[in-house]
């Protein structure tokens, strides 16, 4: 799902806003509305979001942001000249590291949270991610609401639309199902009538084949490592149906408000699970370990069954 970032154009004379979140997909959507706010409360700046490029079809859907400034975390300094930030405003935490690096571009103005030599609210453990930033600007004076999440429709079709979108991949093994469960799901989801796409990244191909194998379906069912960005987001646009772990498609599918199983496993729901809608999450916070960087899948995780992914389903009408 990678997409190839043109050189941004030269500075056009407005005033400049960055907004630093050099994380994932799913990261930059629970980001959105305070992109929104920052938006609607600085219509003449050229506001920029520093991430990682790959995002950057996503960027453009937010209607939020004027360009992505390609950032790959924090080791290296932004590519920006000091003194050219009108605003920085720190969506990427309340580290050393992410104000240090906003610290280096000198900007005029500094938006983040409470910290020697920011002014700003204190941070504070447990809240919602969508609140958290959309909580933070509203603080300086820019009103957002954390409920300010959708993205605009690509313009390009979906490339199966109603089909059931079953995405397999999550960018760490505390997040990954087993195969035999996405299997035992898609299969049954087959077998009700619905077209059942597998999804995920190039790297996740074997796993999604792995996955068609074991329900029987055709290799045609696997799309993973084939859809650029833009074009997945379109498709979960169109979905019936998204069934994924808590990863940046269950997030796509909360900003397109598709019906959706979500499965958590080390990340608490009261930070990261989506926001009212036709969206179910299953999980066992009693056995959560909690632990994102693990090599092996939650307990909380593991303790969700495929027939409770299709009761879920059921409840939303699509089984």
């Amino acid at each position: 799902m990678a997409s190839n970032v043109s050189a941004p154009p030269p500075p056009d004379g407005r005033p400049e806003l960055l907004a630093l979140r050099a994380l994932k997909l799913g990261d930059l959507l629970v980001a959105v509305p305070a992109l929104r706010g920052l938006r609607r409360a600085f219509p003449g700046h050229r506001i920029r979001y520093a991430a990682q490029a790959w995002l950057a079809p996503i960027v453009a859907l937010t209607d939020a942001v004027d360009e992505l400034l390609p950032t790959h975390g924090l080791d290296d300094p932004l590519d920006l000249a000091p003194g050219s930030i009108d605003i920085a405003v720190n969506l990427h935490g309340n580290g050393p590291e992410s104000r240090g690096r906003l610290e280096e571009i000198v900007p005029a103005r500094r938006m983040g949270h409470r910290s020697p030599g920011w002014d700003g609210p204190a941070w504070q453990d447990g809240v919602h991610e969508r609140h958290r930033w959309a909580d933070l600007v509203s603080w300086h004076g820019v009103p957002a609401d954390p409920l300010d999440l959708r993205l605009r429709v690509p313009d390009e079709e979906s490339p199966a639309p109603g089909a059931v979108v079953v995405h397999v991949g999550a960018a760490y093994g505390s997040r990954l199902w087993p195969v035999d469960r996405f299997a035992a799901v898609s299969k049954a989801l087959t077998g009700a009538g619905h077209k059942v796409l597998l999804t995920g990244s190039a790297g996740e191909r074997a796993r999604a084949l792995a996955v068609a194998e074991a329900a029987g379906l055709p290799e045609r069912a696997v799309v993973a490592g084939e859809l650029p960005l833009e074009r997945f987001a379109a498709l979960v646009a169109g979905a019936r149906l998204v069934v994924s772990a808590d990863t940046g498609a269950a997030h796509l599918a909360s900003a397109y408000a598709r019906p959706s199983v979500v499965l958590f496993g080390p990340a608490p729901v009261e930070e990261w699970g989506p926001p009212p809608g036709p969206h179910i999450v299953l999980t066992d916070a009693s056995k959560r370990v909690g632990e994102t960087f693990a090599t092996d899948p939650d307990p909380a995780l593991l303790a969700v069954t495929p027939d409770a992914v299709l009761a879920a389903a059921s409840r939303l009408g699509v089984y």
